[in-house]
């Protein structure tokens, strides 16, 4: 009852729930829909989502009837080589966690090793509690997480960092979500060093490497974007480019693609400024030629100009 003795009205549960007109309403749809229009490939990975997505979804209606409590684990592990999409895949699990009520404002914060760690005593804590508080109401992405890491230095910082990340993802699960990517073989050394994250981190997604078809799809999507195509014989360059590209050191899919292309575009500039005698039209300023991917060293068997980066995508 209520302080002046009247009955205090309750909340109606529900009977039953519409799945199929929840799943419409939230917004979800569209979230999974963009991740199938931007995203070439990666099959594995849009069906886990898509599942991730159905699991929250029985989640909420749970929760609405009254059979569901406490918030889910939802922090992840995705792992694969650089250049899979790693990051787009992170702001696009933000805005559905958003659509789902599970954080408040669905923004995505990235960081590396260098965001969380300090220098000198006294420093990490409040770097890290910063961060952490800026990725309140979202998602917080750790590109390398492994990095944090480091027990062959003794006046590493990292452990601070990871002591006060695993109290957060613990006690604030139901307002952080935190996604932690890197290569494979790291992220599993990594946990098993530090079992605290293994034991808090509830959906491991491993993304693959794109085939060379869908590299050179990513190519033509990434060209297109800047009003670029290739022509016939560049296309068939491109697909040899790929082929050795892939077999050379530091290779990062979609990324040593699109800094390929950059360079491709610089070539074509060139040879336009030099070459061309008199006015040029919109189609002679959009087509990239053979001759501006075969100038690559990757044809003579040396390594293009890629160098390793942070992993990032």
């Amino acid at each position: 009852m209520g302080a002046d003795g009247d009955v205090m009205e309750t909340a109606a549960v529900p009977a039953t729930v519409d799945l199929a007109a929840e799943y419409q309403s939230s917004g979800v749809a569209e979230i999974l829909d963009e991740l199938d229009r931007e995203l070439i490939g990666l099959e594995p990975v849009k069906e886990r989502i898509r599942e991730t997505a159905a699991l929250l979804l029985v989640d909420r209606a749970r929760r609405q009837m009254g059979l569901s409590q406490e918030t889910p684990t939802l922090h992840m592990s995705f792992s694969g080589n650089p250049g899979t999409g790693k990051t787009t895949v992170a702001l696009k699990m933000a805005g559905l966690l958003h659509r789902l009520g599970y954080v408040r404002k669905g923004h995505l914060v990235s960081v590396t090793r260098d965001d969380l760690v300090g220098q000198y005593i006294g420093h990490t804590a409040p770097k890290t509690k910063d961060v952490l508080k800026k990725a309140m109401g979202g998602v917080l992405f750790i590109d390398e997480a492994y990095y944090l890491y480091r027990p062959d230095n003794e006046r590493d910082y990292g452990q601070e960092a990871i002591e006060i990340l695993l109290q957060v993802m613990e006690n604030n699960r139901d307002d952080l979500v935190v996604i932690m990517a890197g290569y494979a073989d790291r992220m599993d050394k990594f946990f098993s060093a530090n079992p605290g994250f293994r034991s808090r981190i509830a959906h491991h997604i491993e993304f693959p490497d794109y085939r060379d078809d869908e590299l050179l799809e990513i190519s033509r999507q990434m060209l297109a974007d800047q009003n670029y195509h290739l022509s016939a014989e560049a296309e068939a360059a491109l697909d040899e480019y790929i082929a050795l590209r892939r077999g050379q050191p530091h290779f990062a899919n979609a990324r040593s693609l699109r800094n390929a292309l950059d360079r491709a575009r610089l070539r074509q500039a060139n040879r336009l400024f030099t070459s061309a005698s008199g006015p040029l039209d919109a189609v002679a300023l959009s087509t990239i030629e053979a001759s501006d991917i075969r100038a690559s060293r990757v044809f003579k068997g040396g390594l293009d100009v890629d160098r390793p980066t942070p992993q990032g995508d």
